[in-house]
């Protein structure tokens, strides 16, 4: 057992170094060169630097030199090293792998045309065409796999901005000198390297369910010489739909994708300032929706019991489904459609509003979210009817009837109103005792006998002084038609009494005084000669009139 368990432990320490060494290779130190340029003349120095990922200062740098088959080694306390031989130069950091060879020419021609060691896409290929010991030079020539690129006198470097892959291939310089001397420079292959090669974009599902999450990345990679370039980023979708606007971070998370956002997928990188931009092959995403299932109706007040006059809510529901879902609420008897609702949460509401006995029965809903619609089973909704609610039908019909009998006794009291004022008699006992219809005369006159009323009693007094109370006696006639009025008055338990004010003011008598045709209907009253077919008004009292016969 100890064995097998010393056995598994030097498994994971070897499996262990060796992730080590697969990271550390991705991360080899880089070689770069002060001046620039990897052919100088024979009397020149460069210095290399080792550049390294946690690299510490007061570490050792070991450098190796590859000349002519021959291999040189060079302990340096620090990461440069001061060169002055050709030859294939590495470096080494502590841990770390060696760095890719750069190859260094110190020439001994009369005319040399010099260019960095590494030219990435992107940037600018600068080439110097230089004569030993700087002499002068009338004019200078360039060529790109032996055809004439450019001729000037005026300058002897050649720029090409924002290089490509385009511009890789043999260069050459010639130099013109005093009296037509032609110098010829050493053929330079340069080849523009890739910044970072097309990205690949990637996705957590090609084929997640409708509703859920996506997360995308844009995967690319720098160079170690250009580790530190800064990259932006953007995503679309098919015909140039953009979910992103440029952005330092190679991913996007779509937090809810719905089955319209099926289709093609690519990104996009490039470096800040724009002079290289790539994109990337195309991914093809099927969102996948849920067909609708466990569709159920319930309500709100719960158990499908409702009452008169209150709101009703009909909830409609499913217990599985994606997407864009229709809900719509019907009645079991006549398969109306009550409402309908399109929306992507699985539960819709319909409200019912002063819900009415007559909206009992069996409900049901439907929701289709284009695989068909799937329908609920059927609610039974009961709907009782409140105490209140009768209570108050009650109470109206009493109103009504209240109110029509007041107009009618309105209407009956301005007739008779009228007959009165017509009148000349006036009456000054508290008791009033109806007039006696003279010969041919019926006592139908006062008021019509058909009709049965209820004493009204109104009783204002905003200034009494001002006020004449009068009685109105009305009379229900009996069968005998002719039959004793004054008996009838006292002995009668229908007789009802209504009284009423008026004021006693008149136009033409400011004062409020009776007029001389009220006392003469007064004295009358006195000899029992006041007219039958009037009621005479009364005399002006400071309160209401009593009567002698008590009231029901």
């Amino acid at each position: 057992m100890m064995r097998t368990q010393r056995k598994r432990l030097t498994e994971f320490v070897v499996k262990d170094h060796i992730l080590i060494a697969n990271s550390a290779v991705a991360h080899k130190p880089v070689i770069s060169l002060h001046p620039p340029w990897t052919t100088v003349f024979k009397e020149d120095k460069v210095t290399l630097t080792c550049n390294g990922f946690h690299f510490n200062a007061t570490e050792k740098t070991k450098w190796h030199r590859l000349y002519y088959r021959r291999k040189t080694s060079t302990l340096t306390s620090g990461n440069t090293l001061e060169v002055r031989e050709s030859g294939d130069y590495r470096c080494q950091a502590q841990g770390s792998p060696q760095s890719d060879p750069v190859n260094l020419v110190f020439s001994s021609d009369p005319l040399i045309l010099q260019a960095p060691y590494s030219v990435f896409e992107g940037d600018t290929l600068v080439l110097r065409c230089q004569k030993r010991r700087n002499e002068k030079l009338n004019a200078v020539k360039y060529t790109w796999n032996e055809k004439i690129l450019s001729k000037s006198n005026k300058s002897w470097d050649l720029l090409i901005p924002q290089a490509s892959s385009n511009n890789s291939g043999k260069y050459q310089c010639f130099g013109y000198g005093d009296k037509n001397v032609v110098f010829k420079s050493n053929n330079k292959m340069i080849k523009i390297q890739e910044l970072f090669p097309h990205p690949e974009l990637k996705a957590t599902d090609l084929q997640p369910i409708e509703g859920s999450s996506v997360n995308l990345s844009c995967e690319t990679r720098l160079p170690p010489e250009r580790s530190d370039t800064p990259l932006h980023f953007i995503f679309f979708r098919d015909d140039w739909v953009i979910l992103s606007n440029w952005s330092r971070s190679p991913e996007l998370q779509i937090p809810t994708i719905w089955r319209e956002n099926s289709g093609s997928y690519w990104c996009g990188a490039e470096t800040v300032i724009g002079s290289v931009h790539k994109r990337s092959p195309s991914l093809q995403i099927h969102v996948q929706r849920i067909p609708v299932s466990g569709v159920l109706l319930e309500t709100q007040p719960s158990g499908g019991q409702a009452v008169e006059g209150e709101i009703l809510v009909l909830v409609c529901s499913m217990a599985e489904g994606t997407g864009d879902t229709t809900f719509s609420w019907h009645r079991e008897d006549t398969q109306e459609s009550l409402g309908r609702k399109t929306q992507r949460f699985p539960i819709a509401e319909l409200e019912l509003p002063a819900i009415r006995e007559s909206h009992a029965g069996g409900y049901y809903c439907t929701a289709d979210n284009s695989y068909g619609p799937v329908q609920s089973a059927v609610l039974n909704i009961t709907v009782r009817a409140t105490l209140g609610n009768r209570d108050g039908l009650v109470t109206a019909g009493a109103t009504g009837g209240l109110l029509s009998a007041l107009l009618l006794a309105v209407v009956l009291l301005c007739h008779c109103w009228r007959q009165r004022k017509s009148g000349d008699g006036f009456l000054g006992d508290e008791t009033r005792i109806p007039p006696t219809p003279g010969p041919g005369e019926s006592s139908r006159s006062i008021c019509p006998a058909q009709v049965e009323l209820q004493p009204l009693y109104v009783n204002v007094h905003p200034k009494e002084e001002d006020l004449i109370y009068s009685e109105i006696q009305i009379i229900r006639l009996g069968e005998e038609g002719e039959a004793d009025i004054s008996r009838t008055l006292l002995e009668d338990k229908d007789v009802s009494v209504v009284y009423t004010e008026v004021k006693a003011q008149h136009p033409d008598n400011s004062a409020g005084k009776v007029s001389s045709k009220d006392e003469e209907c007064y004295e009358n009253e006195k000899l029992g000669e006041c007219p039958t077919h009037v009621i005479c008004p009364l005399s002006k009292a400071p309160g209401p009139v009593k009567s002698s016969r008590p009231l029901e």
